[in-house]
């Protein structure tokens, strides 16, 4: 069933459905996943030829482990329902997860999720296990974000879109991630993360920040992503090849910190053993850990385990 385990999503990159020679390249490149995009970065004369194109794509595979998802538009567009059945009829067996943009109430992803199920239903696929990915961009959509993030068993991500966001809330800023001129102090942001973050762990999902659009400044997008990724936020989209491997190290555990939880899992299960004197608490070099270390260490060694990475260092029981 969609939503079930913990699938990397450091780097999302958009990829404009009405171009082969982006999707080429995209298969090239250690993004964690691809999304090919019907929606914005498709002009709408082109999205009717960009669905044939996206059906393709994904039948031909060579996506290897990237987790393949395709934006369809949002609800209040004639394009919806086409989007929808004709990628998942198409390519329903290549396809991991429909991201729907500009949701602002639950009743939209209901909608989502019973069209898809219909299709899988008839095209004889797994029923459920397409997920959805919800994105938040606008004021009602916040204020809903609970009700979206349990609208459904498919929901995987919610998803911070901040240009219309921006938008919806009349902030005085054309510098989409970056701080509105005036608010010289604290993030203007913080609410609108949190508030996503919440409504994603609450309900078991992964929070997923949205893009930063001065691609060719590194460092920026660094800074940026920095803040959602010391909130507890999975991964970023990503616009250009350049932000991956930013992506990918922000939002991945630092060497030493995955090490030290897998060590602090370890030295917890040995000591809370018969042969570890059945002890509630213990120390570890000049750390006490307990079950609240244990929880803290769990959260550390996923995101570890998920982005592929290996031990280089392992505790070991004392000897007796």
């Amino acid at each position: 069933m969609a939503g079930t385990g913990i699938r990397a999503r450091r780097s999302c990159l958009a990829v404009p459905g009405s171009s082969q020679k982006f999707i080429d390249k995209a298969r090239t490149l250690p993004a964690d996943q691809v999304f090919l995009d019907l929606e914005d970065a498709c002009a709408p004369l082109a999205k009717p030829e960009a669905r044939k194109t996206i059906v393709a794509a994904l039948n031909e595979g060579g996506w290897g482990e990237r987790l393949r998802v395709v934006r369809v538009n949002d609800w209040t567009t004639e394009w919806t329902y086409r989007d929808v059945t004709e990628v998942v009829e198409g390519a329903g067996a290549n396809l991991d997860a429909v991201m729907l943009p500009k949701v602002q109430t639950p009743e939209q992803i209901v909608a989502l999720d019973m069209l898809i199920t219909q299709i899988e239903k008839t095209m004889g696929y797994e029923v459920g296990r397409i997920g959805i990915e919800a994105q938040i961009e606008n004021a009602l959509g916040l204020t809903n974000v609970n009700a979206i993030a349990t609208a459904s068993p498919r929901v995987e991500t919610i998803i911070f879109g901040p240009a219309d966001f921006m938008a919806s809330i009349n902030m005085k800023s054309l510098v989409v991630g970056e701080q509105p001129p005036g608010y010289d102090v604290g993030d203007a942001y913080h609410h609108i993360l949190m508030s996503i973050l919440m409504a994603a762990r609450a309900h078991d999902k992964q929070a997923i920040d949205g893009p930063y659009l001065q691609i060719k400044d590194v460092d920026g997008f660094r800074r940026v992503a920095g803040r959602s990724a010391a909130l507890g936020f999975d991964g970023k989209w990503v616009l250009h090849p350049g932000q991956i491997d930013a992506a990918n190290e922000t939002y991945s555990p630092r060497q030493e910190d995955y090490d030290h939880a897998e060590n602090i899992l370890d030295a917890y299960d040995w000591y809370t053993s018969e042969a570890g004197g059945k002890r509630g608490a213990a120390m570890i070099g000049d750390e006490m850990i307990d079950e609240a270390s244990r929880k803290m260490a769990l959260v550390i060694s996923g995101k570890g385990r998920a982005a592929g990475m290996q031990r280089t260092d392992r505790w070991t029981p004392p000897e007796s």
